[in-house]
């Protein structure tokens, strides 16, 4: 069961006088906790839904080092959020700012009198993924050991060439706009493990990437990348014949769709000079078949004043030979355009291992 790291802060009293009084509910609160007889010390316990609950004195220390590790605040209730897989960083932070983490106490901790509007917390997201640490560098140090990472990495980045950085930083700096603080290293190397490569991370759906942990943010700063990316490929295929310009459109097609878990049939409509026009996906099929209607592509390329055709679809299982059905359908779509002043280029079958063209084959 995943679950997630929840660390309550009570503001009870101040052990130095001279502080300011930056917690303006600090008073009110204290003075319901000493009413009720409760004087709360750090305490660290697993509840029995199998979070970690910690409650402390407040410390004006403690939120900017909090948030160092990925926090977040809930102004309503009051409590910090972490990730379970920090139980031991927030320990080990408990252990720099009190002096203890409250090993000793491991009994459940007496409910305090409730916060008016305080509501059950609940997790922000249902399938955290859980870090991994350098634990020898933060006994020693108490600090974490991804502190300054992502300082160093851009640095990397910038100095030596994006091109150089392997596949799980890559995907970190995608990360880095999606989890403003916090590790997300042990995220990108779960991704790449899960989907079997960065191709096909970029390439998931939102609904599989959900399935693998990622949340909101991270998904959308993922599809948005690979948006980008595709719309920079595009875009030189929109400024000469495509022609001119073959291998640019055959790596702009595998980008789109070579990693696709399901088969698509996509069509790039050309001007009279071979420049696109416009590129969009015709039909989404199963696995190992999609359904393509000869008359619905013609009068498309009509709809859209096109004098020429690409046929594209891919082959999820990674080989791109051509079936027998994509040679009859490509046939039965250049019979229907030829009449109409349309011209069939050529089918490409996109693979992950390749790609095949069925005017090279000499089927067209």
């Amino acid at each position: 069961m995943h679950t997630q790291l929840l660390v309550v802060l009570i503001d009870n009293e101040r052990r130095d006088s001279d502080l300011p009084d930056v917690n303006p509910n600090r008073g009110k609160f204290a003075d319901r906790c000493t009413a009720a007889g409760h004087r709360m010390p750090l305490s660290i316990v697993e509840e029995a839904d199998g979070r970690i609950a910690v409650r402390s004195p407040y410390h004006p220390n403690f939120p900017a080092r909090a948030r160092s590790l990925g926090g977040i605040w809930d102004k309503e209730r009051r409590i910090w959020i972490f990730d379970a897989g920090d139980h031991d960083r927030v320990r080990s932070l408990c252990r720099e700012i009190y002096g203890t983490d409250d090993q000793e106490n491991g009994s459940p901790l007496p409910n305090p009198p409730p916060l008016a509007g305080e509501g059950r917390v609940r997790a922000l997201f249902p399938n955290p993924v859980r870090h991994s640490r350098n634990e020898f560098a933060e006994a020693l140090t108490g600090v974490p050991h991804y502190y300054g990472h992502r300082r160093r990495l851009r640095e990397r980045m910038i100095a030596a060439g994006a091109e150089n950085l392997p596949d799980y930083e890559l995907l970190e700096m995608l990360l880095f706009a999606a989890n403003p603080q916090g590790d997300v290293k042990p995220t990108a190397k779960s991704l790449l493990a899960h989907f079997g490569g960065f191709g096909q991370v970029m390439s998931a759906s939102p609904e599989a990437l959900s399935d693998a942990g990622l949340g909101l943010a991270g998904v959308a700063a993922i599809k948005s990348v690979r948006e980008a990316a595709l719309r920079l490929l595009r875009s030189e295929l929109e400024e000469r014949p495509v022609i001119n310009c073959w291998d640019k459109m055959i790596d702009y097609c595998n980008a789109h769709i070579a990693h696709n878990q399901v088969e698509e049939f996509h069509i790039l409509f050309l001007d009279r000079k071979n420049v696109l026009i416009k590129h969009e996906r015709q039909q989404r099929g199963t696995i190992d078949h999609t359904p393509v209607y000869p008359r619905e592509v013609v009068k498309r390329a009509l709809d859209l004043g096109a004098s020429a055709l690409i046929l594209v679809h891919n082959h999820p299982s990674g080989d791109p030979t051509p079936s027998k059905a994509d040679i009859a359908v490509t046939q039965d779509i250049k019979k229907a355009a030829a009449p109409l002043g349309v011209v069939l280029h050529d089918h490409i079958i996109i693979g992950r291992n390749g790609h095949i063209s069925l005017r090279d084959l000499g089927e067209i």
